[in-house]
């Protein structure tokens, strides 16, 4: 293939680095190696008279990296430019269409598909596709709806990428910025909920296929950063409201709110399987609350517990009720500056370790909007190695 790639030039850089700031992309690009058994797959940038790698994982030696180019002509994805539609090849020489076809014969592959990219005004942005030397079962609904899933995801970022860079350039002051930012995030948060349903609804269609070990572990990775995306899209819609003018809104019950905190707490265990979590309960009174804003109070403290402290050392949940109810997390981790506790519950600020997990920066900001609205508050207090968050909230608070 080398003898057809062209030289390496920088005018689509642009695009290579909003697709490196997409952080599913290369869960993504993995995932679809593992499940459909291809050696190369890769998100392309298309136009007219060129085609240009953005990202690749390449296990056959291909040699495309970020910003290498194949002559436009030599690929099938040139056809999906010119139709919009997919190109889903099982065998190149069992294919009545493709099997006298130059592409396929210039370069060798057997199996093959590539997925049209758009943009949210319905443009043409480009393909996710793959390829092997050896045929592969992907013409079934479950391989097609999950790269359509993907492609969709994609495309939605790079689109939310520009439109965030052209508004920052046409934008005159920070109040406006600010503005601008959150209605934007607004928009995000709804346009991504309907591919990612998609792709949730393609896991489950997949746990239904024979899969090994391996296969069952990818579906299973993907599954978990399917919902993390969607708590993802939770803290940013949660954001917009908060900022938006409207608010959290609350669903009040007097269910009992045990479970729901066990529950967290089991979840959190089971995906940090090396980490210890104490806890302990006396819930003599009944809360009244929102069972699933106050759960998710403890999963963003929870989580942020166990990021930032030591593997080595436990975390402990303790939830109470006296004359309010209190619910406490403590870690060991470093003591917080104080400089950064007064921003601590601000949006968009993360932990001062850059090596630990890479976020938004909106976790305790929700914790922070969650307890405003229970008529509630989050203190902390941080010392001597050990940290400890405080939610306080009334019995009777809504």
């Amino acid at each position: 293939m080398t003898s057809n790639q062209v030289a390496m030039t920088h005018d689509f850089q642009p695009d290579i680095d909003a697709i490196e700031t997409i952080a599913a992309v290369p869960v993504i690009l993995t995932a679809i190696s593992h499940v459909t058994g291809m050696g190369f797959v890769a998100v392309a940038r298309v136009t007219e008279e060129r085609w240009v790698c953005l990202a690749a994982d390449d296990q056959t030696g291909l040699g495309l990296a970020p910003g290498g180019e194949l002559k436009i002509e030599t690929t099938l994805c040139r056809e999906v430019r010119q139709t919009h539609e997919a190109v889903v090849i099982d065998h190149v020489a069992e294919d009545a269409l493709y099997c006298g076809h130059p592409v396929p014969a210039l370069y060798g592959f057997q199996s093959y598909i590539s997925m049209p990219i758009f943009l949210k005004d319905g443009s043409f942005y480009g393909t996710l596709c793959a390829l092997d030397f050896k045929p592969s079962k992907i013409k079934n609904p479950g391989i097609i709806g999950m790269f359509r899933s993907f492609a969709d995801l994609i495309g939605i970022h790079i689109d939310a990428a520009k439109r965030l860079v052209t508004a920052e350039a046409n934008l005159l002051d920070a109040e406006a910025a600010t503005e601008l930012r959150e209605q934007f995030i607004a928009v995000l948060g709804h346009d991504l909920r309907n591919p990612l349903a998609s792709i949730l609804t393609g896991v489950a269609l997949l746990r239904t296929s024979p899969l090994d070990a391996k296969g069952q572990t990818v579906v299973g990775r993907m599954e978990k950063s399917a919902r993390r995306m969607s708590a993802l899209i939770d803290d940013v819609m949660d954001l917009a409201r908060a900022r938006l003018g409207d608010g959290i809104t609350l669903t009040p019950s007097d269910e009992a709110l045990e479970p729901a905190l066990r529950q967290v707490i089991d979840e959190l265990r089971a995906a940090h399987p090396n980490r210890i979590v104490e806890a302990e309960f006396n819930l003599s009174t009944p809360v009244r609350s929102d069972r699933e804003r106050i759960a998710r109070l403890l999963s963003n403290l929870l989580g942020n517990a166990l990021a930032y402290s030591p593997a080595d050392t436990p975390v402990r949940v303790s939830a109470r009720t006296t004359d309010a109810f209190e619910l406490t997390v403590t870690n060991c981790g470093p003591t917080i500056p104080p400089a950064m506790r007064e921003r601590l519950f601000l949006p968009f600020v993360r932990g001062a370790d850059r090596s630990g997990p890479k976020g938004l920066g909106l976790g305790l900001y929700i914790v922070s909007q969650i307890a405003t609205a229970h008529s509630g508050s989050i203190d902390v207090v941080s010392k001597d190695d050990e940290t400890r968050f405080t939610f306080r909230m009334p019995l009777q608070s809504c």
